[in-house]
């Protein structure tokens, strides 16, 4: 048996074309009837998000007083 995309590989024993006489004749598979049913798309809609977001999709940056500007926390002293 070769494999169509290598040409080193060498024949089996036993995967050789069948003779004439060694040959099994199957019926041929009925054709399916018809076209295929079209699957009908789903309606898309905008779904809410829980943050606000600006016009690329992203959350609004919201200053918090407890971070700073990397986003880190602020390290309070325990008092």
């Amino acid at each position: 048996m070769r494999d169509k995309k290598d040409n080193a590989t060498f024949d089996l024993p036993g995967f050789e074309p069948a003779g004439q006489d060694d040959a099994v004749v199957l019926p041929p598979e009925p054709k399916r009837g018809g076209p295929r049913p079209r699957r009908i798309a789903l309606k898309q809609e905008q779904i809410s998000l829980l943050e606000e977001t600006d016009a690329s999709g992203l959350p609004v940056w919201q200053r918090d007083p407890n971070l700073d500007l990397t986003g880190l926390p602020i390290w309070q002293p325990d008092t």
